[in-house]
């Protein structure tokens, strides 16, 4: 984790702390069931929670202990007997390392994407607000970086919403699949502890019992968690391009808030750089890197090895913080966007009327033309156009070929911006529904 790309809620989820304060309850939770079934007295599960419940677990300590048993969790149970005293022998009865291990994941996952559900929302709210409040300033829509036809400012940042709300049913959709708890003990058979203490422990810990595990939950799951976070990170890059692309000197129709004191070039005092978008599709690229090693590490020898166990130690950290970085980015991104409406008007004016050029196309089609006739005459006016010999609309309607077709008021018809906004409500309907 970076400190620059870190917020502090998401981090302190990752946290030494954080972790084995987990691993605590996760123990705890498994004694009081093993007590309540009669394995381990009660007063011992009462004396592990009312010594460890408020317990400071000393980080260090756990790190000397695992220096000489090159084991973890070893030296957190060692730790924790230091603390609770005797009556710590009855902790961890029947269970493996990976119950304690695999379960701490899960809820750290669960957690994170709670987090990362909450950022989205508010990306939306941002999204929503920006997209009424422009939702009929006209641009133009560009198909391989070209000028095609006429859209409005406020249709890309519904588009944008409707994507952002799918990664959020997304998100919703890989915490439940992630959040799973597995107390099976040794290659999951439950052999000494029973199947109640993990049903238990579940329960306490917002999770749902594994149906079947190994001696580990299986990798699928974070795989699919991991592989939303990269497509959702992709999203957030679809949209920062949009906005580096707006930003161009060329084009600028929208561009990142400049705030004052801002510098955008240690050598060039004119500069206004699109610096935090560049930051976004870096992010993303991080984000979406983190979906593979998750997927090699389903594929582990029989019922467990531990080849997963440095990648999610990396990834698991880095893949939800730099995300909710992203996003929190995004959303001020969003937020506090500049937008030019005249020079989008301006740049709808550059190429002479020729964003009409479909139109022209079918009103000579309906007018009785062949399609392939009606091509040639309308590509023969549009070509001198770009090479700067005249407007579109004058040289349409000097054409005899067309003029025979079509009068000059239907020609000057086919030139209204209206038309091409005529369905915006439409699809602000299917995007927002009924209420603004």
């Amino acid at each position: 984790m970076i400190p620059r790309y870190s917020r502090p809620e998401m981090t302190a989820i990752w946290s030494p702390e954080t972790r084995f304060r987990i691993w605590f309850e996760i123990e705890a939770h498994a004694t009081t069931a093993l007590a309540e079934l009669g394995v381990v007295p009660k007063e011992a599960a009462a004396k592990v929670w009312e010594k460890g419940r408020d317990a400071v677990f000393d980080v260090a300590r756990i790190d000397e202990i695992e220096r000489v048993t090159k084991h973890d969790v070893i030296a957190f149970l060692t730790h924790l007997a230091e603390i609770v005293g005797p009556e710590a022998r009855f902790v961890h009865q029947g269970m493996t390392s990976s119950d304690v291990l695999d379960t701490c994941l899960n809820v750290q996952l669960a957690r994170a994407a709670d987090l990362l559900i909450a950022d989205i929302d508010g990306l939306l709210a941002a999204l929503k607000r920006r997209a009424f409040e422009h939702k009929l300033t006209p641009t133009i829509g560009r198909s391989h970086g070209i000028h095609a036809e006429p859209v409005t400012f406020g249709l890309k940042l519904a588009q944008a919403y409707a994507e952002f709300e799918r990664a959020r049913a997304r998100l919703v959709a890989a915490k439940a699949e992630v959040a799973t708890c597995a107390i099976s003990g040794a290659v999951g058979t439950f052999a000494n502890i029973d199947p109640r203490v993990e049903e238990y422990v579940a329960e306490k810990m917002g999770l749902t019992p594994e149906p079947v595990s190994t001696q580990v939950i299986p990798r699928d799951r974070h795989a699919m968690f991991f592989a939303v976070l990269g497509v959702v990170a992709s999203s957030i890059e679809r949209l920062a391009i949009e906005v580096r692309h707006l930003q161009r000197t060329e084009v600028l129709e929208a561009e990142e808030y400049f705030s004052e004191g801002q510098k955008g070039s240690s050598a060039m005092p004119h500069k206004r750089n699109p610096v935090l978008t560049e930051n976004l599709t870096g992010l993303a690229r991080m984000v979406r890197a983190y979906a593979l090693p998750a997927m090699e590490n389903v594929a582990l020898w029989h019922e467990r090895d531990i080849s997963h166990s440095s990648v999610e130690r990396m990834i698991g950290p880095d893949a939800t913080v730099t995300l909710d970085f992203a996003l929190a980015r995004l959303t001020g991104v969003v937020d506090k966007l500049l937008v030019y409406p005249e020079q989008m008007q301006r740049n709808l004016d550059r190429l002479g009327g020729l964003v009409h050029s479909q139109r022209v196309l079918l009103a000579l089609t309906q007018a009785g033309v062949s399609r392939e006739d009606a091509y040639r005459l309308v590509q023969r006016n549009a070509m001198p156009v770009w090479r700067g010999e005249g407007d579109f609309l004058t040289l349409l309607q000097a054409d005899k070929d067309v003029t025979a077709a079509l009068t000059p008021e239907a020609i000057a018809e086919c030139f209204d911006l209206g038309y091409h906004l005529k369905h915006v409500d439409t699809i602000f309907q299917r995007v927002f529904g009924s209420g603004k």
